[in-house]
């Protein structure tokens, strides 16, 4: 029987890419000299520092504009507070969120449900929601609506099989 599964992944290695030339154009920019602005990766964590919230805002940007290149989701991009940190500078950490948490994945089962074809069925495993169903058209149906829906998180499909 045809089947996908819906996953939430981010490959680690392209966020660790973007991060060095994030860092890399920082060390170059004239706005950006003498704020000895920062980012710091830990995992997925990342630790944005600067002199002023406007240039963690222009961190901020930059960051992103680099993951967006990098074709890594920004749908998966938490960031925390804007906090306080040493010697007048600022901090803010942006968590990226990976698999699917069990509420959104009740969210995609029922999505399914409602306004998939008929004859398809779906289950949640773990991290992940497995699709299937009698007819490949069917379940390609399901990935274009899954794509159009706004979920929150960035969505792929893996998996596949006859």
């Amino acid at each position: 029987m045809p089947s996908f599964d819906v996953v939430s992944e981010v490959d680690s290695q392209e966020v660790r890419n973007a991060v060095d030339q994030a860092q890399r154009e920082i060390g170059t920019r004239f706005d950006f000299k003498g704020t000895s602005s920062s980012i710091e990766q830990a995992d997925l964590v990342l630790t944005l520092r600067s002199v002023s919230e406007d240039r963690l805002t222009a961190l901020r940007q930059v960051l992103e504009e680099k993951l967006v290149k990098r074709q890594v989701s920004l749908k998966g991009l938490e960031y925390g507070d804007v906090e306080e940190a040493t010697q007048g500078t600022v901090r803010q950490t942006a968590t990226i969120k990976v698999g699917i948490s069990s509420d959104k994945a009740r969210e995609i089962n029922r999505m399914i449900k409602e306004k998939g074809p008929k004859g398809v069925s779906s289950q949640t495993q773990g991290e992940s929601v497995r699709v299937t169903s009698k007819k490949r058209d069917d379940l390609q149906a399901v990935m274009q609506l899954l794509r159009e829906a706004d979920l929150g998180i960035p969505v792929q499909f893996d998996n596949r099989r006859d």
